[in-house]
Parts: C-alpha cells; structure tokens; sequence
C-alpha cells in the first residue's frame, strides 16, 4: 500500500531527456523499484518529456524494457508493473522557444503540493529549460530541480549554470546529484567514522600514513566522445566523484547530522586543498590516455581510434594525482586519487593506511609486520574491510599473517535485494532532504582546484602519456607513490 502524500509534499516528478541513457539505465527502473517497495506517495505522477513525439504506450513499453534490462529486472513483478505503468505520462516538449511546455503543463494532473523537475539533459540545457518552468509559471515555491554532474567545465562556466537555475530556483529547491553519495558503502562510511568511538581518535596524521580513492573503469568511452573529448577524466570524474569522497573521508565530524552541517564540513575540505602549480603539476599528477590494449581477454581499440576521435586529441582518459588537505588534522597526509578507462578491472575504492607499528617486537623472531589498512570498496561489490595482524594457527614458533575483519553488514543482516544508488537519491529528493546533495558552493569550490590543475598543465605543456588498454595506467602513476615510499593497492 503507497503512502498517502503529507502536506508539503510534490505531487509530481517530470523527468526531461526521459528517452535518454540515464533515464532508461538508471532512473525508470529505480523509480519502479520505489513503487513496487510502497515507498512513492499516492497519487504521485510521472511525467517523461523529451523533444520526440511518442504515444504513451509506446513509451511505457520502452521504460517495462528498460526495467527488465537493469539489475531490478530480476525482481520484476508484472501486476506491480502495471500500477507503475498508470502513474506515466509522456509529453513531447520544445524547451528552446516561447510556449514549448505547454504539453507539460497540459499533462500535469492538478492538485496540492509541488512537481519536481529532473533534468537528465546535457548541462548546457540546465539554465533554459529552469528559465522556460520560471516563464511559464511551473516552478513554483513548492517544485524542486534535480540536476546531473557535470556543472559547468570550470569556475566561470559553474557560476554561469548555477545562476541560470539560481534565477529562477532558490538553493534549497536545487539539488545537485553525485550518485556516488547514494553508494551504501559511502553510507557506512559515515556511520563508521561518527558512530563509533574508536576510529576518531586515529583518523588524523597521527596515525593515519595516506589515503587512496580510485575509480577503475574497464570501459572505453563507449559512443560517448563528444562529450568526454571535451571534458576528460579530470572534469569528468575528478570533479565530481573522487573529490566528493575525498570530502567524506577528511571531513570534521559535523554537529550534527542535518543536511547544512554535513554540508558545511565537506566545503571546509575543498577550501583546505592545497592549491597546484605549474611546477607542482609536474611531480603531483599525471595525465594518461588508453592505446589499444586487451580487457577481461578481448581486444579494445584505443582512445584515439573510437568511433568518431579525433586524431590529434591530447584530452586524458587517466588522471592520477597527489593531494594535500592543508589543516590541523591531515598535515602531511597525502592523499593519492586515481581514476581511468579501460583499466585492468572495475572498481572503486578508498584505501585508509594506517602508519607501522612503532617498534616490531617480532623482529628477533624473523617476523614481518604489515600497517593496518580500511579497506571500504564501493564497486563492483559494497564491502568494508579492517587488515589486521594475527598469529596463524599451530603449535610452532609464531608466525605472523594479515587477516581482514569484515566490517560490512551482508553477513549479519542478510544481503537483501542490492539498491540502485539513484533509488535512495531519487527518495530524498522526494523526501527534501539535501544531506546528499552538492551545494552550489561546494561545486564552485571544487571548481576552482580544477581549474588550478588545468592551468598547470597548459602553462607546463604537459601531455598525455600513453597507456595500454587492460593495464594500471602509465607507469608514471606508480612513480607518483613511490617518490613518497608508497604502492597503489592493485
């Protein structure tokens, strides 16, 4: 049984490019699963709206396809389906002329609360399709926007989006997504830090020898080089995702958990990063692009001979780089990000590596000993893990081995159905809780360390190294750890 819809509430969620990539991976299949778990409010209407014509069934048949082809097609229902389906409409919408949302608003069903608006569209759509809802009276002080990564290509080109929708949104209306904030692995990594005594005291450059985020991809850029050529890994990922979790991982504990707190600790970590320049990008980071190589055992072409590349492309598809939080608790503390295509595997992942033992008691005995690593993984598979020494069983001399505590709750509540990370992001918007969401100071902040990057390697000539397609980057990465006397964890 659907919740009823509390006063407040939106009575409406419009999805515009709702025939596009994300909508049908990521966005119809989640909202179904919210319905079939009772978790959307009754009535509550979905709204596609794209610029081609397309009947409604036609349409509703295309999100049924797209549901069986997620990973929740493995819990499809089809009476659930069939009330899912009743909720839907589809709307042709021209959001580039006067009138163009007419259909839109023709096809919104009236009633109390406000609509929220989900722009899954090319960011360069953001400003005037906020400013055709503002002239045409649909963006009410109830509505709420949703916008997708990336804002912007820069500082200037972030304030210019972030005012276009300013113009017509107030910021608490406005919610930014980064999916990877939606991760339950990213969930318990907050939990664990605040909800626990024992991690606070060491989660400092006391105890704490380096930090590693990765974000591994195994795919190229699949169809997408119009838009990835003109904005690479940098803009891409970095920006977005790695700086993101970079925040969580070196944030202060908040006074509370409320979306302004949370929010205004993670900012504080984007001001505190040190700042590059032409001299530093040489010796900090690292600009990589893939060449033909092998992945999971079939040939791939490399980044230059994709569909539609252009030849003499420099735009990296690997970034690897060494950042400093410059404050009180992380002073010293590197923290190395890494992120690329047609890498070895998937995964991402932050490594937390604890500094040695002061003195090895075990030395005299020939024992070696290991730092202690957190390892929290957020793909392919969601697991915290803490690498422990311990003595190995039998009745000989001692003999020293790692073994990692599992720190995930999988085994001990049960796996359960895995959740798209749009599912929770999409109910909380629902729910006007914008913890989760990035703040339009955040994203110019961010920006302007960006942008600091970008004008190093142009003032420094610096161009893109090659790397093969299947392997860990160029080797200049692991030159990157091994100045400072560390590995990546591979």
């Amino acid at each position: 049984m659907n919740p009823s819809r509390p006063a407040g509430a939106c009575r409406a969620l419009v999805i515009f490019g709702a025939t596009g990539d994300l909508a049908r991976r990521m966005l119809w299949p989640s909202l179904y699963a919210l319905h079939r778990d009772g978790l959307l409010p009754d009535p509550f209407q979905l709204v596609g709206a794209a610029t081609r014509p397309v009947p409604d069934a036609a349409f509703v048949e295309r999100v049924r396809e797209a549901i069986l082809a997620s990973s929740n097609g493995d819990h499809f229902d089809q009476a659930a389906f069939e009330s899912f389906a009743g909720r839907i409409r589809y709307v042709a919408v021209d959001t580039g002329s006067e009138g163009g949302l007419a259909s839109l608003e023709a096809a919104l069903a009236p009633g109390e609360g406000g609509v929220v608006y989900y722009l899954s569209t090319a960011p360069e759509h953001f400003g005037p399709i906020c400013q055709q809802l503002g002239r045409s009276g649909l963006a009410g002080a109830g509505c709420r926007v949703v916008v997708e990564k990336p804002i912007g290509t820069s500082t200037e080109t972030a304030l210019a989006v972030n005012e276009a929708i300013g113009t017509v949104f107030a910021e608490r209306q406005v919610f930014r997504i980064d999916h990877y904030l939606g991760k339950e692995a990213v969930q318990n990594l907050l939990a664990l830090r605040f909800a626990n005594a024992i991690f606070e005291p060491l989660w400092n450059s006391n105890a704490i020898e380096q930090v590693q985020i990765t974000v591994a991809e195994t795919v190229g850029i699949e169809g997408r080089w119009g838009y990835y050529d003109g904005a690479g890994a940098l803009r891409d990922m970095v920006q977005s995702h790695l700086m993101q979790l970079l925040c969580l991982v070196a944030m202060e504990p908040p006074a509370s958990f409320t979306p302004s707190a949370v929010r205004n600790e993670k900012v504080k970590v984007l001001w505190s990063l040190r700042p590059f320049t032409r001299e530093s990008v040489a010796t900090h980071t690292v600009r990589g692009q893939y060449a033909a190589g092998y992945v999971e055992g079939r040939p791939v072409p490399g980044y230059l001979e994709e569909e539609g590349a252009r030849p003499a492309s420099d735009t990296e598809s690997f970034v690897a780089l060494r950042a400093q939080v410059d404050n009180w608790r992380w002073a010293g503390v590197p923290f190395y990000l890494r992120t690329g295509k047609r890498m070895r595997q998937r995964s991402s992942e932050i490594v937390i590596q604890f500094k040695a033992a002061p003195f090895n008691i075990f030395a005299g005995i020939g024992q070696q000993l290991t730092a202690n690593v957190l390892l929290i993984k957020l793909q392919p598979h969601e697991t915290i893990t803490l690498t422990l020494m311990h003595k190995k069983p039998g009745l000989n001399e001692v003999h020293l081995g790692e073994v990692p505590l599992n720190l995930s709750l999988a085994d001990a509540l049960g796996a359960g159905r895995r959740r798209i990370a749009y599912e929770r992001m999409l109910l909380d918007v629902l729910r006007d809780n914008p913890a989760l969401f990035v703040r339009r100071d955040e994203v110019e902040a961010a920006w302007r360390w960006i942008d600091g990057i970008v004008e190093g390697w142009q003032a420094a000539g610096q161009k893109v190294r090659p790397y093969d397609a299947g392997s860990w980057g160029p080797s200049a990465a692991i030159a990157l750890t091994e100045r400072n006397g560390h590995s990546w964890r591979e």
